[in-house]
């Protein structure tokens, strides 16, 4: 079976922006207790992070992480984390039901990003909490000393300001489950007057205003266009959500589940052009993928958790998806989609990062090590920063719930001009049949050699790693590929995820 896939220099997408592979971690589960933080571990600094966690989360480059929340951050108290650890409280959570002792805030998640090399993306409480709530917020965590909220930073440990720059106002708005759900207009009006406030308090902040939680929402898209109707020119991004699962089996479909992804990603591009069009705006808004990821294993066993059957644990093992190998091949696909949908989304977070589904798992007192879904991750992130090439693709394609010509090649390139590199990553979606794979590679100064091809494979699409077998599915070193003027060709195995790259003469 045959592909062929032309790529040119001057057929291009757009600048990828590095935030696209972010992450995210929510006070959820094991996320933050016993998943970055874990006092008593052997491995843990003197702010009681888990040094082999974080060795993992910097050999992701992870531009951004937000934090706290989520479903968690509606009913949070911000203070509640700030001051003396011995003196703060033990709230109850409602979005998890369990318990957090609030032993990292603001100040140690900060700590933590510098040690790991990322920046803070905050979440402000528009749920249960408002309008002076959020420019207290904004004011502790950037606010200057000689005023009441940064003396208060200064007296808890740090005098400089923190300068964050990204904010979420609110998590998940349009959702019932939400604590402190509001109709479009009750949030579009609370967001924009949040939204005046801070930019009165700093014009140069990025905000984010909650869009659809998944494109299965009853008020999907309306609700996009409402809000940004009462919030266009004064917010930057509007957030979007969704999670993959296969509880059917049937892994053509789950692997065509990037499919409705794209046009997820099309619809609220195009109720942003219309709403910038209905203002004769000149200002642009993109969207902040801000929570995305494979979610489902786990559903069955956090139930007694989630129903309130187990009282409030704190730091429960939940949302502990056990990825195997057919989720490397969704992730791959998911990243792919977001390189080729680079001109309008600007950030991306991988939800989440530690335990809670997520590619770095924990042992309490134990291991860390890296799921199956690191990897396609790790390698987007690493070496997916560019020009996103817009490539033409012909590839033979399948019938599935989603849509009635899936491609078996789903494929994304990147183009590093000033490194002289083209990048590609590319899934074969056929469970049988080998794909050959030929790009045409137009306009560049000449393709010199394949200076690295890696791929995952396995002939179990059920396979995981554990603590025990951390490196059961896990890239290998391929050969084959080869150069022929400036034609790139590759076979792809069946079911498999590939990274090549071509160093350029």
């Amino acid at each position: 079976m045959k592909a062929s896939v032309t790529a040119h220099k001057d057929f291009t997408i757009a600048q990828i922006d590095d935030r696209i592979y972010s992450a995210f971690l929510e006070h959820l589960g094991r996320a933050i207790y016993t998943g970055i933080y874990e006092p008593d571990h052997p491995t843990a600094d003197a702010n009681g992070m888990r040094g082999d966690v974080a060795e993992l989360v910097r050999d992701l480059n992870i531009p951004f992480v937000r934090y706290p929340g989520g479903n968690f951050v509606s009913a949070y108290n911000w203070e509640d984390g700030i001051g003396p650890k011995d003196q703060r409280p033990v709230r109850l959570d409602l979005a998890w039901h369990t318990s957090d002792a609030n032993q990292v805030g603001v100040h140690e998640f900060q700590d933590w990003c510098d040690t790991v090399g990322t920046q803070m993306m905050l979440a402000i409480n528009l749920g249960s909490r408002g309008l002076d709530d959020a420019r207290n917020f904004v004011e502790y965590v950037n606010g200057p000393t000689g005023s009441h909220w940064g003396d208060l930073r200064a007296k808890n440990g740090r005098e400089e300001p923190f300068n964050c720059r990204l904010w979420c106002l609110g998590n998940e708005m349009d959702g019932p489950w939400q604590v402190g759900h509001k109709t479009a207009d009750e949030y579009g009006r609370l967001a924009n007057e949040v939204a005046k406030t801070l930019r009165a308090f700093d014009k140069g902040l990025e905000l984010i205003v909650c869009g659809s939680s998944n494109a299965d929402m009853k008020t999907y898209p309306e609700w996009e266009r409402i809000v940004l109707e009462h919030t266009y020119e004064s917010v930057d991004y509007i957030s979007l959500h969704m999670y993959f699962a296969n509880r059917a089996k049937n892994t053509d479909n789950y692997l065509a589940l990037n499919e409705k992804l794209d046009r997820y990603i099309s619809t609220i591009e195009s109720t942003i052009k219309m709403v910038k069009a209905n203002k004769r705006s000149k200002r642009d808004v993109y969207i902040s993928f801000d929570e995305w990821n494979v979610w489902y294993h786990s559903n069955e066993q956090d139930k007694a958790i989630l129903q309130g059957n187990a009282g409030w644990p704190h730091a429960p093992r939940l949302l502990e998806d056990i990825y195997n190998f057919e989720d490397v091949l969704q992730v791959g696909c998911i990243l792919n989609t977001f390189i080729r949908k680079s001109n309008v989304v600007k950030i991306a977070c991988i939800a989440q990062l530690v335990n809670v589904i997520a590619p770095i798992m924990t042992d309490p007192m134990g291991k860390a090590w890296r799921q199956t879904i690191y990897y396609p991750y790790y390698f987007a992130s690493i070496f997916g920063r560019g020009m996103a090439l817009n490539l033409a693709v012909s590839s033979p394609g399948y019938a599935a719930e989603v849509a009635e010509n899936v491609p078996y090649l789903d494929v994304s390139g990147v183009h590093d001009a000033e490194a002289g590199i083209l990048t590609f990553f590319a899934v074969n979606r056929h469970s049988t049949e080998a794909l050959d794979m030929v790009v045409s590679l137009q306009g560049f100064a000449g393709a010199a050699q394949v200076i690295d091809h890696q791929v995952m494979t396995h002939a179990d699409v059920g396979a995981v790693n554990t603590s025990v077998n951390p490196m059961a599915v896990a890239p290998q070193k391929a050969s084959g590929a080869s150069i022929d003027g400036d034609t790139l060709s590759a076979k792809l195995p069946p079911l498999s995820y590939q990274m090549l790259r071509v160093k350029l003469s």
